[in-house]
């Protein structure tokens, strides 16, 4: 009676929203298992977010006779509700590891990483796509030429169509500067098992492949050994890195483009005290490798940071709509960029360490990094919005800021 149950998939999308009046959870799943468009009853979505691996099948019978009105339910309708579960790929089961195992094979037979939000995030025609991000970088007056080297780009990876006023002031900085190489840092929203996730693969998008620095980025896999994880499956369906890899196609065509795609995971993953001491223990190889990279005389390189800043409301699990939320978070969006800026790293560890990250800062770990292995330079605020979703009442901001020597 007291068994374990089995565990919910941990690398799943929860999303609240309202359908026809009734409240209902959209399940989302990066890796295409789940069907498209699978939701939950609140009830249920209750239930399987009890299934973190400390649960007990009498654990579950209480929830549901608190949901049923004391009505007692049977181990045999738990059973089958769990089956259901697991037919639907929402459990971390054998069937789940085997049909995952299929999917990770394919990926890493792959020379390229195949783009998987166009079609979906921006045009997948050539002449589509062109036009909407030219559509995009015009819409706001032009950045002023900055006084100096231009280090370091922070930029969204929200949709195009809600961030294009942030992009647009992100990317209307490479202007005036064209790098034959970018370190691209997104955040590994699948990551799981590491700090760090590298791939050296090439970035297909529809204005072409942009060629990935296989040598370097193999080097780097060597030196994280410990804090990098095992494959470069994370990057399959990720977002952040894709979305500046057409904004960088695009860009710079014809400059012998190459880039350095990293995805960053939950610093909690490798550093579970949260401080940046550890931190830099553990990642000290790594992170003297990045700093040679981007200071190497032979070839001009830029990092990019491909990240969002806070998530608020019940989307992110808040149990506050957004705009209650609203004040705190422009605050402590307002202080991790103003000690990005001056690359002051304690106080921007120590911003985060005083809200307990109570606003799901997406992008710290990307940050983080970027802190420790830009040049000496100070960084810019060049835009900042809150982006509010009315059906979820939950909100997320992002940033643009540029970085000169």
């Amino acid at each position: 009676m007291n068994e374990s149950l089995p565990l919910m998939r941990r690398d799943l999308e929860f999303i609240p929203f309202q359908h026809e009046g009734q409240q209902l959870v959209l399940v989302r799943d990066q890796l295409g298992l789940v069907e498209e468009g699978k939701a939950l009853p609140p009830g249920l979505y209750q239930i399987v977010f009890l299934l973190d691996g400390t649960r007990t099948m009498r654990d579950l019978q209480m929830m549901f006779m608190r949901q049923r009105g004391g009505v007692l339910v049977e181990t045999e309708e738990i059973n089958a509700l769990l089956d259901d579960l697991d037919a639907s790929y929402l459990l971390d089961s054998e069937r789940y590891r085997t049909a995952r195992a299929q999917i990770v094979s394919e990926f890493a037979s792959k020379v390229n990483r195949p783009c998987t939000h166009c079609g979906q995030s921006y045009p997948d025609d050539v002449s589509e796509l062109k036009e909407r991000l030219n559509e995009i970088l015009a819409s706001q007056p032009l950045v002023p030429k900055p006084a100096g080297k231009i280090r370091g780009l922070v930029a969204p990876h929200i949709d195009f169509s809600v961030g294009q006023r942030v992009y647009s002031r992100a990317y209307q900085t490479l202007t005036y500067t064209t790098p034959s190489r970018v370190v691209i840092l997104g955040v590994g929203h699948g990551l799981v098992d590491g700090l760090f996730s590298l791939t050296d693969k090439n970035f297909e998008t529809p204005l072409g492949v942009i060629e990935n620095e296989k040598t370097l980025t193999n080097e780097l896999r060597k030196t994280g050994m410990g804090v990098v994880s095992e494959d470069d499956f994370p990057h399959r369906s990720e977002h952040s890195i894709e979305f500046q890899a057409v904004f960088l196609r695009h860009l710079l065509n014809g400059k012998n483009l190459t880039i350095i795609p990293i995805l960053c995971g939950a610093i909690e993953s490798c550093v579970p005290d949260f401080s940046r001491e550890t931190y830099l223990e553990r990642t000290a190889p790594f992170i003297d490798k990045l700093r040679q990279i981007l200071t190497d005389p032979e070839k001009e390189t830029l990092l990019v940071a491909g990240v969002d800043f806070s998530h608020i409301g019940p989307k992110f699990g808040h149990e506050t709509p957004a705009h209650s939320l609203e004040g705190l978070a422009k605050t402590h969006d307002r202080n991790l960029m103003a000690h990005l800026c001056q690359l002051d790293a304690d106080r921007f560890w120590q911003e985060s360490r005083d809200v307990k990250d109570r606003f799901n800062v997406c992008g710290f770990s990307a940050l983080a990094c970027m802190l420790e292995v830009l040049p000496p330079c100070k960084g810019e605020v060049l835009d900042y919005q809150l982006w509010h979703e009315a059906t979820t009442q939950s909100a997320v901001s992002f940033a643009a800021m540029h970085f000169v020597s």
